[in-house]
């Protein structure tokens, strides 16, 4: 009797324990539970907090854009054109990148893109430097192009005719069915591009033709490096050019003279002159040059009469043109040769290194590499200071 009840006695104690057991170890499953779901809330709030964390403009020179790195995307800003009532957001998703509901309402590109249309020769060497001129699909005017690289694409057909920028073919554009457009405008009325993105394609305005500064001008391939996943790549493409813009500033400064600088010509019975804050005046100011319009502020060109032109430059000891040679420069206008630089054989000309088709090199390639501009400016003002270089845009006239 003892034994049966030591025996019921053993087996009320086994499961006795065994419930408190089972019960503390359904306790620690549903605390474990809750702590692995607690982190997990935390894990995804993180993650949400980093992909909202808003992180520096990485740009440094240029005024017109500006790019700021998050988890999985870009934002990119862009103001197209003087007097712009606004900047352009374009948000840049990475593959399984995710986008804040606060975000989705701008145009959305998936990254790295794979093809492309631009509509600007300035686009093109920065495809080139990026080594991505493959994935060019269409170009406006493309006789235009110089790029020896790109011209062999036309050739091929890899490259289509889109006709003018002011009438883009959209059948074309639709078939070619690029990741991306670039586009520019000189204001808000743009109706070929609203047109392209009304029929589904995507558009993106640069606004590189509006920089000042020639290391701006030149930071815009930050812009064409975020949208092919090299950004570190364009960085240092940019931080060389920075490094020898600057260096050759330094040796402007060994300068002991300061020429007088005259820039433009005649066009239709008007004398066109970039004013003091232009692009092509910070050449000649880093150069170590005077601009004798140095002092005029403000946007675009100014337009003069040849008389006020001639009163202040007429003893200008270097003129910067268009023209192909000192005959030509007689035959648009005999009185340029009353012009000191003129008679003196200083008048140089930035358009006689074309490409194929006729397209002027500086155009396309000035704007990316004003390293080699302020080279040939210094060359050209101060010869005895770069004794080495020879001219890469420039040419003087004979």
């Amino acid at each position: 009797m003892i034994n049966v009840q030591k025996k019921h006695a053993n087996l009320y104690l086994c499961v006795y324990f065994k419930s408190i057991f089972m019960s503390i170890f359904l306790r620690s499953v549903v605390l474990i539970a809750l702590v692995i779901s607690f982190l997990g809330c935390k894990k995804e709030a993180d993650s949400k907090a980093i992909i909202v964390a808003k992180t520096e403009n990485s740009i440094k020179y240029a005024t017109r854009f500006s790019i700021f790195k998050h988890e999985g995307f870009s934002i990119v800003k862009v103001n197209p054109w003087p007097n712009a009532a606004k900047d352009y957001t374009y948000i840049l998703r990475e593959k399984n990148g995710i986008i804040p509901d606060s975000l989705k309402s701008y145009r959305t590109i998936n990254v790295p893109i794979q093809s492309i249309v631009v509509t600007s020769t300035t686009h093109i060497p920065s495809l080139e430097m990026l080594g991505v001129e493959n994935t060019l699909k269409g170009f406006p005017t493309t006789k235009y192009i110089s790029s020896k690289k790109v011209r062999q694409l036309i050739d091929t057909g890899k490259v289509r005719e889109l006709g003018s920028n002011q009438s883009l073919n959209t059948e074309v554009l639709i078939d070619i069915a690029p990741d991306v457009i670039i586009g520019f405008g000189i204001d808000n009325n743009n109706p070929t591009l609203d047109n392209l993105e009304k029929s589904g394609l995507k558009v993106m305005l640069n606004g590189d033709w509006n920089e000042q500064n020639p290391l701006g001008k030149a930071e815009w391939i930050k812009f064409f490096g975020a949208l092919y996943g090299k950004e570190k790549l364009a960085n240092s493409i940019f931080s060389n050019i920075e490094k020898d813009y600057k260096a050759t500033v330094e040796i402007a400064k060994k300068a002991t003279t300061k020429p007088t600088v005259l820039i433009g010509a005649m066009y239709e019975n008007r004398w066109y002159i970039p004013n003091g804050t232009s692009w092509g005046s910070q050449f000649v100011k880093d150069a170590g040059g005077d601009y004798l319009w140095k002092d005029a502020l403000g946007t675009g060109s100014l337009s003069l009469s040849f008389e006020t032109v001639f009163e202040k430059a007429q003893h200008a000891d270097f003129w910067i043109n268009e023209s192909s040679s000192l005959q030509q420069m007689t035959d648009d206008n005999p009185h340029y040769a009353q012009f000191d630089a003129f008679k003196n054989k200083k008048a140089y000309s930035f358009t006689n290194l074309k490409g194929k088709t006729g397209g002027i090199v500086y155009y396309e390639l000035a704007p990316n590499r004003p390293d080699l501009v302020l080279k040939d400016m210094l060359k050209i003002l101060h010869p005895e200071l770069l004794p080495e270089h020879q001219l890469f845009f420039f040419e003087q006239l004979r």
